[in-house]
């Protein structure tokens, strides 16, 4: 009898690295995040992906057709050189090892990588840059103030996104080279974050930035990777905006795969 082949599913499979930290610590910043990862789920699911939570650094990859590094507490300072200042939470030895063997192995086998927030400052420090562990306040606001923790409620500000970068890709429907002729694209985000890119890494190039100077975004010229420090996934923003980026990015990873 002949066997049939195993039909791969058409929509494409995301890695997301599960939040290992409880959603019980006394630090609500951590309930939070768990909420926030939640969200992304749902929303890679509902843009049109089958979301595939990791949960160990060796997972295995070769099914995967894009990969999404969520939000949570801080990276450990010492991976950049550093040692970790009062201002850090949620440091965790173990997110650290699932998040970057997630990101280290799905960059070396070429899949697309999207960051969020924590993404977004773990792809910098992965490429060999730092981070500012504790950010003055500014011009602009990253974080509420009161409460003097969490991701919600939000701070608000608009960046201009570089026309041709791929972050400009996921907020224009995944038109490749959107804005290319330098009109950009004007995103209105929610931000909550106390740490943020110091020094840029080589190998990555800034995409976006906040009127303060604080680099909103960031992208690997030779591949599919990119990050924000913004959270698209907001439940604060309308369903459109927050679904728009995600549903993108399936995209990319639909066609790459």
């Amino acid at each position: 009898m002949q066997t049939l082949p195993v039909l791969r599913s058409s929509r494409p499979r995301i890695g997301i690295p599960l939040r290992l930290s409880s959603s019980t610590d006394p630090d609500p910043r951590v309930a939070e995040a768990n909420e926030l990862f939640d969200y992304i789920v749902e929303l890679v699911r509902d843009g049109g992906g089958d979301p595939v939570l990791l949960a160990a650094p060796e997972d295995p990859l070769e099914e995967l057709d894009g990969v999404v590094l969520p939000g949570g507490g801080d990276l450990d300072p010492r991976r950049y050189g550093e040692t970790p200042g009062q201002a850090c939470y949620d440091v965790s030895h173990a997110q650290d090892e699932l998040d970057l063997g997630v990101a280290r192995r799905s960059i070396d086998a070429g899949l697309p990588v999207f960051g969020v927030c924590r993404g977004h400052q773990l792809l910098n420090v992965l490429y060999g840059g730092t981070l500012i562990q504790d950010m003055d306040p500014g011009t602009v606001a990253h974080r509420e103030t009161e409460p003097a923790h969490g991701a919600g409620p939000w701070a608000w500000h608009e960046v201009e996104v570089q026309g041709g970068s791929k972050v400009a890709e996921l907020y224009s429907g995944g038109t490749s080279g959107a804005g290319e002729h330098g009109a950009g694209v004007s995103v209105k985000i929610a931000s909550g974050h106390h740490q943020a890119v110091a020094r840029v890494a080589d190998g990555l190039v800034v995409t976006a930035v906040a009127g303060d100077g604080t680099v909103e975004a960031l992208e690997d010229p030779e591949r599919w990777v990119a990050s924000v420090q913004w959270h698209p996934e907001a439940l604060e923003l309308p369903a459109e905006e927050r679904l728009a980026p995600f549903r993108a990015f399936v995209e990319v990873c639909r066609t790459r795969r």
